[in-house]
């Protein structure tokens, strides 16, 4: 017996990988968001701590930030190449112009854009940020804001995060945007 697609069912015609800050909700949305499309959510930096055997604090404390990058591209390069999926990816993981040209070339980027107050507010007492690791981690954060905005502002889809926004409401926010670029569609329009 064969299954039949809902008529309701939306489909994912090409991998849409997450990017923006830390703190930002790429991976409560990006589950959620993989869970209604009925796909893989997978992110970038769980594969690479599964396959470093090691957390990512650990691998910049011992490896550096230079080796990291490095995995994180790898990783991520493997990652595009398997069917339609949601990816998250590390905060940093955008700023590398191959890994833009891969997400480019391999699915759609998709920036969960929010603002610095949000971000603090859902950070600051988390203590698995590397790079919030520092005396005034308030400041550093805003220092990689402020740096990392133009970049972020390449991504192919941006969508504004609210502070007052249900993940299941950012989650309809997102299909919205990738619905209106054509990323997802209904299977008679497929």
């Amino acid at each position: 017996m064969s299954k039949t697609t809902p008529p309701d069912k939306l489909i994912l015609t090409k991998p849409v990988v997450l990017v923006g800050m830390m703190g930002a909700g790429k991976t409560a949305i990006g589950s959620a968001l993989a869970r209604r499309l009925g796909v893989s959510f997978i992110d970038s930096d769980d594969e690479i701590v599964k396959a470093a055997n090691m957390s990512i604090a650990e691998i910049f404390e011992r490896d550096g930030e230079a080796f990291f990058r490095k995995r994180e591209s790898e990783i991520l390069a493997r990652l595009l190449e398997s069917a339609p999926a949601v990816l998250s990816t590390g905060g940093g993981a955008f700023l590398q112009e191959q890994n833009r040209a891969l997400i480019e070339d391999h699915g759609v980027s998709l920036w969960l854009k929010a603002e610095l107050d949000l971000l603090w507010n859902r950070v600051k007492h988390k203590n698995t940020r590397p790079l919030l690791r520092t005396e005034n981690p308030h400041q550093t954060l805003s220092e990689i804001f402020h740096a990392r905005q133009d970049i972020y502002a390449l991504s192919q889809i941006w969508v504004e995060a609210d502070a007052s926004y249900s993940i299941e409401q950012m989650v309809d926010q997102v299909l919205a945007a990738l619905v209106k670029n054509g990323i997802v569609t209904r299977p008679e329009a497929a």
